[in-house]
């Protein structure tokens, strides 16, 4: 496989810019949901702890592809994008396609 065109380098960019916009959205919700939370009635506080503890983790693993989706456009400005950080090869267009983000080829991908 070979470098990518400008046009392929454009796709993938957009792709990630606009998967990062709205993970900002959803994070943003995220955090304005819990900060929400007045109730004065114990079982409705205990509710909505439990939701919280869904929404934390829902948040966490926001802020986790928040981050692949930052490296990945560092990759992409520094022409590293789109090759495996383990092995150096190029990573499938297939795969990119489902997940833009990833530092991994297929071989090495944890």
């Amino acid at each position: 496989m070979s470098a990518f065109t400008a046009k392929e380098l454009s796709h993938h960019k957009g792709r990630l810019v606009a998967r990062l916009a709205e993970l900002d959205s959803r994070l943003h919700g995220i955090e304005d949901e819990l900060m929400s939370h007045q109730s004065r009635d114990w079982e409705d506080l205990a509710t909505e702890r439990e939701n919280d503890e869904v929404l934390t983790s829902l948040g966490d693993e926001g802020k986790q592809e928040l981050r692949a989706i930052l490296a990945a456009l560092k990759r992409l400005g520094e022409g590293e994008y789109g090759f495996c950080v383990t092995c150096g090869t190029r990573i499938s267009d297939e795969r990119l396609e489902v997940l833009p983000a990833t530092p991994f080829c297929r071989d090495c991908a944890p």
